[in-house]
């Protein structure tokens, strides 16, 4: 393992003190524990959104609290799930009257503490709602969305939601327009080198060299198929195929598109994917409306990267262009 860190024990800590340290102002520590807020939460008259999920993600998860965006997010240690404590220490102080939506991936641990958060933020007087992100379609085949994990594409859902409690709207109808984001998106990805958890110090799984994974999880959960290197263009054919085939679709529809990079792939690889991308959309009579190609949900140095698409409509488009600004993020 060569890593810049001191210790492993230390390492969550530390980064984010580093982060608190680098965006002051901005972000703000909930009593000294792994969870931050909005430096102006609560924030009145609009509903709240809080996220939360293991480190080893950034900008994923923190990188989404912002205007616009999420207004909390429990941090967890590499890999883990935040404690129910922390996701109620994150409900509380971002709650402003109007209710919370709680938005995460669809994994275990975070179903069951951030439920069990709910349910005592609820015992509180705090109304609370709830919207997964279940777009992998790897991890489940089609007509089990719901148990799909969620990875990059929750990144739509943020702007979604956060745009849509910026407008006012009640908690039922916030909720009802990120849950209809989330029906309209898909992700689906390939890994082509592992990455190595700091208290682990070694890789989390092996991949020989001149060989991949696709649809391998952003922690290491296997994926659908492996075997030699493939060019760019014909994974991405395969990704782009696969996605279309389980979201449904019509000649003449917009598309929000992820390229989203792991860890370790570099931007130029990421552009060379996106190329094909478009051109295979076009062929296909289907419109990029925007594009989005960088490191949005990592997993430290994993090597690889996913696409995520979202089948727009006039108000999921309207979310998306919305104003937002996360101290992590470049360009939302």
């Amino acid at each position: 393992m060569q890593k810049l860190i001191n210790t492993p024990e230390d390492f969550v800590e530390e980064m984010l003190q580093g982060v608190l340290l680098a965006h002051p102002g901005e972000l703000r520590r909930l009593d000294g524990l792994p969870a931050v807020v909005r430096a102006d939460a609560p924030v009145s008259g609009k509903v709240a959104i809080a996220t939360g999920g293991g480190s080893g993600h950034l900008p994923l998860f923190m990188g989404y609290v912002g205007a616009g965006l999420a207004d909390g997010a429990a941090i967890g240690n590499v890999f883990s799930s935040p404690s129910a404590s922390q996701m109620l220490a994150v409900i509380k102080a971002v709650h402003a009257g109007r209710g919370v939506l709680l938005l995460y991936g669809n994994y275990g641990g975070d179903v069951m503490n951030f439920g069990l958060a709910a349910e005592l933020a609820e015992d509180d007087g705090i109304e609370v709602a709830t919207v997964l992100a279940t777009d992998d379609i790897a991890s489940a085949p089609k007509g089990e969305e719901a148990r799909r994990r969620g990875i990059a594409g929750i990144c739509f859902l943020y702007k979604v939601a956060g745009a849509a409690a910026e407008e006012g709207h009640e908690l039922a109808r916030v909720k009802a327009i990120t849950e209809r984001a989330a029906q309209r998106l898909r992700s689906f990805g390939v890994a082509l080198a592992p990455c190595v958890i700091p208290a682990v110090g070694h890789a989390n799984f092996d991949l020989p060299a001149g060989e991949m994974e696709i649809g391998m999880g952003i922690h290491g959960e296997p994926g659908v198929r492996r075997g030699p290197l493939e060019t760019a263009d014909e994974i991405t054919e395969h990704l782009v195929s696969a996605l279309l085939d389980d979201l449904e679709h019509e000649p003449g529809d917009e598309f929000d598109v992820l390229v989203n990079g792991l860890g370790s792939t570099p931007s130029e690889e990421l552009y060379l994917v996106f190329r094909r991308l478009a051109h295979l959309l076009d062929e296909h009579g289907l419109a990029v409306r925007r594009a989005f190609v960088g490191e949005y949900a990592t997993s430290l140095e994993m090597a690889g990267m996913s696409i995520s698409l979202l089948r727009t409509d006039d108000e999921l488009a309207r979310m998306i262009d919305a104003p937002a600004r996360s101290p992590l993020l470049s360009r939302l």
